[in-house]
């Protein structure tokens, strides 16, 4: 514990070494002795409360207060040093049993002050000191165990509620003078540590610290407490909350409490007490033991210097006090714990980690990206199944379980919430530590906030800055955990030994140091285990420069430990598990043997031990390992393992040769070798060199259907293999397009020459469209690519195509495929009105649905019924297999296939939404959000009212880009533990050309920023607001007295498990009488247009989609800054310190921002009221199309709230009875609004199916 200053912890400490401290006994008993009647706890004030209150003591604190203080006087005449205030149940938790609530803050107030007034009168008459401790108790809630059997995720409090119920509580307390806080009767560990975590928030806000005690309950025999952890578990649990002392109260007598106070007083670093039950209790509820009887039976503790502090609890009276203060009369306390350095973790049992421990095995198979089959469990929502992965870990040997959940299209907050909350339901689960494993330091605190043990965070870095890093460690510890750090700062990963040390020992200094004091034995380090063997001389040492920096680690980080995932190390040998875990194995037998290596990420069930591996193996895998590359034989110890992984493969692997000469080759083999490398530089000269050769090519065809077209086909069959990645497949294709385009005009000359058309090679012709209204394109340019490299021929009819221009596509070039894209909602509807069109004309031609709002899901339910040749396809990597698939014989089969698997998947669907449950509109507005907003107002007036235009510099947004889009865009995804920019450059897979990538994105952004060929403008707005129920209403000017709009709200009525309130964006608006306002912005990236005109006429796909992914990313960075201004100065309600671009990607800021069409609010409707309330299309040139898409198409609008309780959040499907209301407030029919919010929103089908 940090030595405070104040002086009662000096007092105290004195007091509590010097002889046993008496604690009063059990308020609730002495006050039943007084037979007190429901109209003496209501009093005069409380009359005509609406319900009885009866048995309610701490409401006496109001009615009776003489005789409150009576009591606590009668314990101090018996010898009590400590008196508790009569505040047990004073939280708003447990007083809305009682309609309350609003009375909390002035009952421990006037609790306290009660017994303040009281031990002051009784010191000034004695000459004693006696110390008033404010009582928190446990609250009728249980944050770790579920009230439904049928339902073990489910908790009827949650972690914040209570931190929130505490804080309240502990104010009042300290308000009204208690010296110390008394956490006590704790049932359920996890209640403990929430109020721990408000009782040190409370105390570092008011700048003055008072001691914590902890007083745990045991429940039976079992010697667990009630939500299951032994008394080892429950101490480390509560070690970390900077307590006073540590002991056991309630539910048991002294005798069967005496073996668990025994286990505190040899663990526990802090003071012990214990205040027992005066016996158990009878048939009738009450206890006969006597005083004397406890008293004698306390002797054992005394005699065998037990504890610090004794005192009473249920049944005991002063009498019994009295007869404890004679009996520790002469009877030494017990000597105070020492601070002890070894890391103890817990789940229901505590796990000690030391050199008697041994390695620990974390268990990796319940992340999402070291498991494909738990990552598709959580995605199928099979929480059981997920949960039997965790336990075959455990009875695997995995001594701590590792969970992530990270991933795009999961809720990472609510999916971790729900897989911890079951698996702490299941013992043999809950028994081991959990490990919280994110790069979401949101989805970390939504885990901890879940586990009652003491835990491991997976990590923490340097990466965002010290102050980042200071504060999340400040939280970590404050919640109780352990913590990994990764070696990785502002400048980028370490990868060499140097740096791993030198980030470490920074990290080290500043987390164990004043600012943060974080254990550290409870700091694990990882140092970074990269890949070897990749053939590249720089990564060789990797596995050295690890042992080597934990070695230093262990040597001169006191207390510290070293960790690491050791998938990284093998790499270059995925597929291989006969030499990939044979490696980790060796690795680990010196790493740990030889460097003091801790613990690591593994899947412990697979790795063989290191004596049962064959010795060639272990050879060749030492010299990897320790860079000793010469293995004697002619080849280095990376070739070796190179060959052996072919023959381990059972099928030879085909290694291309890389060669600086291949300029040097037959001109054929130039051309193809240019096309897999992307090589543009000398393709003009070579097609030429090419045409030239008369007898080789006697048509400019054959030189297309030849060398062209086999190098194509090599980039196909690596793309379609994953040996390619879209980058580089793009890439080929813009070499492909210059040659083709070189030769275009030669073939119109012998076309003309020989009077003949030609014939069509290609695979076939797939006729792609941006439907109407959307004017997004980049994923089908993409598709275009791709298809085009696997010789497809391409009619591209580009973006907002009406159905008439497809059907006319169609009879023109009789396609055998056609593929339909859109972005946003409206456009499924698009694509539903060409399905229907498809079938009314008996089209037999395959239709493909692609864009970021399609799915799967959509395809079958709306698309298929209509039209029953509609495939979804997933993203650009599928769309060769699928158009494979559709020319040939193989395509009525896949047709069949794919009908028989959407008529599958329809059913599914309706029987999930019919099973999932709604509340009704009116139930869901019953339970909203309701602010205070006298105790929390409305932010400040804008500096303006109206709309003023901004135009900035791209050298102003540059720095604010996100740049995972980008990468998700090329369809580059990384692997854990390198997903996400810029942990991905160090993919091994995808690293390399995600440099390469990201290389060329900056060098034309560079180009972009010096020419100033795009440009940046944006508006923004601010109006008078206030919410009428769902909505929102917009005034004219201040006077509020007209209403020149209305934005509409949609609320969430899918019904939840936990007492979260239904959102609707009104909600974070004031009602008429408090004044309000409301931001929009709209922006948008011009010129980019211009831009893909040049790189187009260039025949350069790749220029033209990396122009296009620019553009987005400048739209939503400029959008990202501007809300920033908005904040800080254009509206200025924000006074925070700088936030990095991170921080605001994340959204680490107050207020919110979201865009009509989207979760918050799915119609996109609401998007032409911003329009209509600012000049958007006269002033900066962004126009909205008929479907509701912006003009340029890499643009942004959003609606910006301030209030700093407004939040993010998804409406989800609704009902029919919140959308007929809806429709009455957009005064049009219902079938309409069905139409407009679509299959997304809606959770019925309008159409009866």
């Amino acid at each position: 514990m940090t030595q405070f200053s104040e002086p009662i912890f000096a007092e105290l400490n004195k007091l509590y070494s010097e002889r046993i401290v008496l604690l009063d006994g059990a308020t609730g008993t002495e006050l039943q002795s007084y037979k007190l009647e429901e109209e003496d706890f209501r009093g005069e004030e409380f009359k005509d409360w609406p319900c009885d209150v009866k048995g309610n003591n701490d409401l006496l604190c109001l009615t009776k207060p003489d005789l409150i203080k009576k009591v606590h006087k009668d314990y101090m005449y018996a010898g009590a040093d400590l008196i508790e205030t009569n505040t047990f149940n004073s939280t708003t938790i447990s007083m809305a049993d009682y309609q309350m609530e609003s009375l909390v803050t002035r009952l421990n107030v006037e609790a306290a002050r009660i017994a303040r007034e009281a031990a002051d009168e009784i010191e000034a008459e004695t000459g004693v000191k006696r110390y008033v401790c404010g009582a928190v108790g446990p609250t009728n809630r249980t944050c770790s165990i579920s009230p439904s059997v049928e339902k073990p995720e489910f908790r009827n409090i949650t972690y914040d509620q209570l931190v929130e119920a505490y804080v309240q509580q502990i104010h009042g307390l300290l308000d009204g003078g208690a010296d110390i806080l008394l956490i006590e009767t704790i049932f359920d560990t996890l209640n403990a540590k929430a109020a721990l975590f408000a009782a040190n928030t409370t105390l570092e806000k008011r700048g003055k610290r008072v001691p914590i005690m902890i007083s745990g309950t045991i429940t039976d025999a079992s010697g667990r407490t009630l939500s299951g952890q032994t008394v080892d578990a429950f101490y480390t649990s509560m070690r970390h909350g900077e307590i006073f002392s540590i002991g056991l109260n309630c539910a048991l007598g002294t005798e069967a409490m005496r073996p668990h106070i025994a286990r505190l007083a040899e663990i526990g670093e802090e003071w012990v007490s214990a205040y027992p039950n005066a016996g158990l209790p009878n048939a009738m509820g009450e206890y006969d033991q006597t005083p004397e009887e406890m008293a004698g039976e306390l002797l054992d503790f005394m005699d065998s210097q037990l504890i610090n502090m004794v005192g009473g609890c249920c049944g005991s009276r002063p009498a019994h006090i009295a007869a404890i203060k004679k009996a520790t009369e002469g009877k030494k306390p017990r000597a105070k714990g020492e601070r002890n350095n070894t890391m103890v973790l817990s789940g229901l049992e505590r796990l000690v980690v030391n050199k008697d421990t041994g390695f620990l095995n974390i268990g990796e198979r319940c992340n999402i990206a070291g498991s494909l089959k738990f990552k598709r469990l959580i995605k199928n929502n099979d929480y059981d199944a997920a949960m039997a992965i965790a336990r075959e870990q455990v009875e695997s040997g995995a001594t701590i379980i590792d969970f992530n959940l990270d991933d795009g299209l999961i809720d990472g907050e609510q999916a971790i919430t729900k897989l911890i909350n079951l698996c702490v339901s299941d013992p043999d689960i809950s028994k081991v530590p959990f490990m919280v494993d994110s790069s979401n330091f949101a989805v970390i605190e939504a885990g901890l906030k879940c586990v009652q043990g003491k835990c491991i965070v997976n990590s923490l870095s340097l990466k965002g800055g010290e102050e980042a890093f200071i504060e999340q460690a400040r939280l970590v510890k404050k919640y109780g955990a352990a913590v990994v750090v990764m070696a990785f700062d502002e400048d980028g990963q370490a990868a060499d030994e140097a740096d791993k040390i030198r980030i470490c020992k920074r990290a080290y200094d500043l987390i164990t140091g004043p600012k943060v004091r974080f254990p550290p034995e409870d700091v694990i380090f990882d140092p970074n285990v990269l890949t070897i063997a990749t053939g590249l001389e720089e990564h060789n040492n990797y596995a050295v420069d690890f042992m080597n920096a934990t070695k230093w680690i262990k040597e001169n980080l006191p207390h510290a430990k070293v960790s690491g995932g050791l998938s990284n190390l093998s790499f270059s040998f995925r597929g291989v598990e006969a030499i990939r875990q044979p490696m980790h194995s060796i690795f680990l037998y010196y790493a740990i043997r030889d460097c003091g290596f801790d613990m690591a990420i593994v899947n412990a069930g697979t790795m063989p031990v290191y004596t049962d591996i064959d010795e060639e193996i272990i050879r060749l895998c030492e010299a990897a390992i320790f860079n000793k590359q010469d293995i004697g034989d002619g080849r280095t110890a990376t070739e070796a393992l190179t060959e052996l992984a072919d023959t381990l493969r059972s099928k030879k692997g085909t290694v291309e040769k890389v060669t600086e000469e291949w300029r040097t080759k037959p001109v054929a083999e130039r051309l193809s070798h240019a096309l897999v490398k992307g090589i543009v530089e000398f393709i003009t000269d070579d097609v030429e060199l090419c045409r030239l050769d008369k007898e080789t090519y006697p048509k400019c065809l054959h030189i297309i259907e030849g060398p062209l077209m086999s190098g194509m086909s090599i980039v196909g069959d690596l793309f379609g293999s994953g040996k390619m990645f879209l980058p580089q497949v793009i890439k080929s294709a813009r070499v492909m397009k210059k040659a083709v385009g070189h030769l275009i005009p030669f073939m119109e000359e012998e076309k003309l020459a020989s009077g003949s058309a030609g014939a069509s090679t290609s695979q076939g012709k797939v006729v792609l469209a941006t439907v109407k209204g959307d004017v997004h394109d980049i994923g089908k340019n993409i598709v275009g690519v791709v298809l085009g490299c696997n010789n497809y021929e391409i009619i591209d009819l580009g973006v907002m195509t009406p159905m008439p221009k497809i059907m006319q596509a169609i009879e023109e070039h009789k396609p055998e495929i056609v593929g339909l894209s859109g972005l946003i909602t409206p456009s499924l509807d698009e694509m539903v009105t060409v399905a229907k069109e498809f079938k009314r004309r008996k089209i037999d031609i395959p239709l493909l649905i692609g864009g970021a709002t399609t799915s799967k899901m959509h395809t079958a339910v709306k698309l298929s019924p209509q039209y029953a040749n509609t495939i979804h396809v997933l993203d650009a990597s599928k769309s060769v297999v699928v158009c494979g698939s559709l020319i040939g014989h193989t395509k009525e089969e896949f047709l069949e296939d794919t009908v028989d698997m959407y008529e599958e998947m329809r059913d599914e669907y309706w029987a999930g939404i019919k099973d999932r449950k709604y509340l009704k509109i009116e139930q869901a507005r019953d339970k909203k959000l309701v602010i205070d907003f006298k105790a929390s107002p409305p932010v400040c007036k804008p500096k303006f009212l109206g709309s003023k235009i901004y135009e900035y510099d791209l050298e102003q947004v540059v720095p604010f880009i996100d740049w995972n889009p980008f990468f998700q865009v090329w369809q580059i995804r990384g692997k854990y533990p390198n997903r996400g920019y810029p942990k991905l450059f160090n993919c091994p897979e995808v690293g390399e050309e995600a440099k390469k990538l990201f290389d060329d994105a900056t060098k034309l952004l560079d180009k972009i920023c010096k020419d100033k060929s795009l440009k940046l403008k944006g508006i923004v707005s601010f109006f008078p607001v206030n919410s009428d129920g769902d909505d929102i209403k917009v005034y004219k000017d201040d006077t509020r007295e007209e209403v020149v709009e209305t934005f509409l709200g949609l609320r969430q009525q899918v019904q939840k498990d936990t007492t979260e309130p239904y959102y609707a964006l009104g909600d974070f608006i004031a009602p008429p009488g408090t004044p309000d306002y409301l931001g929009q912005l709209v922006c948008a990236c011009f010129g980019c247009q211009d831009l893909v005109d040049t790189f187009k006429a260039d025949n350069d796909d790749y220029g033209i989609i990396m122009a296009e992914a620019l553009a987005d990313r400048l739209a939503e960075g400029y959008a990202e800054v501007l809300h920033r201004d908005i904040r800080r100065d254009y509206w200025g309600y924000e006074t925070a310190p700088e936030q990095s671009a991170d921080d605001l990607i994340k959204q680490a800021y107050k207020g919110i921002r979201p865009a009509p069409g989207y979760p918050s609010q799915p119609d996109h409707n609401e998007k032409s009221k911003m329009w209509a309330l600012a000049p958007v299309k006269d002033d900066t040139g962004i126009e909205l199309t008929e479907s509701l898409a912006m003009l340029p198409a890499a643009s942004v609008s959003a609606i910006v709230f301030g209030h700093p309780d407004s939040v993010y959040f998804g409406v989800g499907k609704i009902q029919k009875d919140q959308v007929a209301d809806y429709a009455k407030r957009r005064n049009v029919t219902t079938e309409q609004c069905e139409h407009d919010l679509g299959f997304t929103a809606l959770a019925y089908d309008p159409e009866g199916n």
